[in-house]
């Protein structure tokens, strides 16, 4: 079962905000192709994404250098950091997206052709990760930012599935609530506080 309760990740609460940036296109994610492990590059769309997705960060952040920033290891995401031109403090295995284990590769129209009905949200992936087991992962990220979160803006460049579940962990939903938000290739969401409740104060920002 996928955890069902959100850690304390603000006692107390911290102003700041936590800006969540999805790596540009990959050949694979403009095929609807799940690409976890698989070390992609961006596609040229994909790099002319992120370097616009630098405008929309100069607009959503507050224009101080943030606490932290995180990247996922993975070269889309390290060249999307790049290309918006935030330097990366480390690279964390943390920030990977959802392990698709036997599915890596696949759409899911594929996967229904032998799977009538399944999803990733609820059923996860044969030899891969479980949504129990990412929101715990994504729990793990959030409980590390909130140290960082007290002294400024955090920033995680990441993958469209993981900052789904980071998103509704932050919100503390079940991981299957991740279904619900939409995170564009190259997108910027910004999370936050609002008297004490956390909230979502933009979603799926494309790129400029």
């Amino acid at each position: 079962m996928a955890p069902t309760a959100c850690a304390d990740y603000g006692a107390p609460v911290s102003e700041h905000s936590l800006l969540l940036i999805r790596h540009g296109e990959t050949e694979w994610s403009a095929t609807g192709r799940h690409t976890s492990r698989t070390d992609l590059p961006l596609t040229g769309v994909g790099e002319r994404q992120a370097h616009a997705a630098g405008r929309t960060y100069a607009l959503l952040h507050r224009g101080d250098d943030p606490a932290l920033v995180l990247s996922s290891p993975r070269e889309r995401a390290v060249r999307t950091a790049e290309l918006v031109g935030i330097g990366v403090d480390e690279q964390s295995a943390e920030l990977a997206e959802w392990d698709y284990g036997d599915y890596e590769g696949t759409t899911t129209a594929e996967i229904r052709r032998t799977v009538p009905g399944w999803s990733l949200w609820t059923d996860g992936a044969p030899h891969g990760e479980t949504p129990a087991e990412v929101g715990a992962r994504a729990d793990r990220v959030l409980d590390r930012i909130r140290g960082a979160l007290a002294d400024g803006e955090v920033v995680l460049i990441g993958h469209g599935h993981f900052t789904r579940v980071v998103i509704a962990r932050w919100l503390g939903l079940d991981v299957a609530a991740g279904e619900h938000f939409r995170v564009d290739p190259a997108s910027i969401s910004v999370l936050g506080h609002e008297h004490g409740a956390p909230q979502i104060r933009h979603l799926n920002v494309p790129p400029a």
